[in-house]
């Protein structure tokens, strides 16, 4: 069973990527169709951000695993048996 603080961190990792996904939605869809004079552009990066920074999260995440996976790899790693 879920204890409150469990449900409790659980909850505001919901909350944190709803509003990161609602931030990127409206930064990536609505807001190349805004005027570029409108006052909803001083909330966001400027467009270029909108691939690199996935992009970089990307790349983290990808030498994460690698280096979770070696990691695993090299500590269940059997000696060779000499015959």
């Amino acid at each position: 069973m879920a204890t409150g603080v469990d449900q409790a961190v659980g909850m505001s990792l919901v909350a944190f990527s709803l509003v990161l996904f609602t931030y990127y939605s409206v930064w990536v869809i609505i807001l190349p169709f805004v005027a570029r004079d409108h006052f909803l552009h001083n909330y966001f990066l400027p467009r270029e951000y909108s691939v690199i920074l996935p992009g970089i999260a990307a790349i983290m995440v990808l030498i994460c695993i690698g280096a979770f996976t070696a990691v695993i790899l090299w500590k269940n790693r059997k000696p060779k048996k000499n015959d």
